[in-house]
């Protein structure tokens, strides 16, 4: 205890950044193609697991963080609506909102209503991948 009673304060960790997001695959082959070729993230390194049946796959945007995408024998599905406990959505930076849109209609892929982020105001909306996995898509304030 200090001298005002109080427990004395502890060092926080420091994180620097988000390393990487984990993703585990309905189906590999699909998710594979909706990351690289809608989201446009590069492929780092990619190799089957045999002693798993995993194929893990590293793929990168362009700042460094790293998105994991795996896939594992018979995965049971997600929670989501209701929202569950636990992670809640995977949120993508874009430059430019109206451009991300149309790349991704152009792929097939429908977006919710673009809204605005009552405390940031920033232009923000959300997608799902294969899985359903919710998606938000945030447009960088200029």
């Amino acid at each position: 205890m200090t001298s005002a009673g109080l427990p004395p304060q502890l060092p926080a960790l420091q994180p620097r950044g988000i390393h990487h997001v984990a993703i585990i695959a309905g189906d590999y082959a699909r998710s594979r193609r909706f990351y690289t070729g809608v989201l446009g993230l590069r492929v780092v390194h990619e190799v089957f697991r045999a002693e798993r049946q995993s194929h893990k796959l590293d793929l990168a945007l362009p700042d460094g963080t790293q998105v994991e995408l795996f896939s594992f024998p018979s995965p049971p599905p997600r929670p989501s609506y209701p929202e569950a406990r636990g992670l809640r959505h995977l949120a993508l930076r874009v430059d430019d909102m109206d451009a991300s849109l149309a790349a991704l209609a152009a792929h097939g892929v429908t977006a919710e209503p673009v809204r605005i982020d009552p405390f940031t105001g920033a232009r923000f909306t959300f997608i799902a991948d294969p899985d359903g996995l919710p998606i938000e898509l945030v447009e960088r304030l200029r």
